[in-house]
């Protein structure tokens, strides 16, 4: 069952966001072939137009990921489409699972695409030769190699983007358990989650640098702050992101099986 509901919350998702993903594609070829005309201010000019285009389709695409994967989870267990919802034989706990594995797929699905949108637009040698630079000088200062650096990067965001994700999810379940302004509630219950959890961030951090000087430093010192200190940081952040996203996880399935309040 779990396939099937999977299926259909991925079709209505994607049945915006593929609309965003085509255009992105567009731009990205348009600038592409644009550039490529050589010693053509117009045409250059055009190209870059294009590129600008076909990043703001990538980040539309992105914030329409998160939005619509959190307005699927309303319509589909609180509005019209809820009656259907619980009439069906499976359990609160595998509608939930199926809409946090529906976001977390899109927002794969979305990343994919933006890195390949990037590259139609922005590909060339001198390009390739730059940023493989750039990446050898980011993995030597942060004594690393290249492959862990965007690793450790790619983390970082996706946890963040996932920790958004789950407050939304979190968020929605609290504010609808009550009786009357369920969307305005939902929304100070997710902004107040969000708040917590940065000021427990920064404990978390404070209580880190208890044991390790670098990081202490950044809440007693102005110094530049070192590379070991940033890498630090970073793996701490990976740590409490993934932390924050399991608990809201658990958070919103629990409120979810207290009962639900269909408008």
């Amino acid at each position: 069952m779990l396939n099937k509901l999977l299926k259909y919350d991925l079709k209505w998702i994607y049945k915006v966001l593929i609309v965003f993903y085509f255009l992105s594609l567009i731009f990205a070829v348009i600038a592409r072939i644009l550039s490529s005309i050589e010693n053509s201010a117009i045409f250059d000019v055009l190209g870059k137009v294009a590129a600008g285009f076909a990043v703001s389709m990538v980040v539309s695409a992105l914030i329409n990921c998160i939005m619509r994967s959190w307005a699927r989870f309303t319509i589909n267990m609180y509005k019209d489409e809820s009656y259907l919802t619980h009439t069906l034989p499976v359990s609160k706990d595998t509608v939930y699972l199926s809409k946090v594995l529906s976001a977390i797929l899109c927002t794969f699905t979305t990343v994919a695409i933006s890195v390949g949108c990037m590259f139609i637009c922005y590909y060339s040698d001198a390009n390739m030769k730059a940023l493989k630079n750039s990446l050898s000088v980011a993995a030597d200062t942060f004594d690393t190699t290249v492959i862990n650096l965007l690793l450790i990067v790619s983390a970082v965001i996706l946890m963040e983007v996932f920790f958004i994700l789950m407050i939304g999810y979190a968020g929605i379940v609290i504010g609808h358990r009550s009786n009357k302004n369920k969307m305005l509630k939902s929304i100070i219950a997710g902004i107040v989650m969000y708040l917590m959890s940065n000021v427990l961030s920064v404990a978390v951090l404070f209580a880190a640098g208890t044991v390790n000087d670098n990081i202490m430093n950044l809440f007693k010192t102005t110094d530049s702050i070192q590379i070991a200190t940033i890498k630090s940081v970073m793996y701490i952040a990976i740590a409490v992101y993934f932390i924050y996203n399991v608990a809201f996880y658990f958070i919103g399935k629990q409120q979810l099986n207290k009962g639900i309040n269909i408008d």
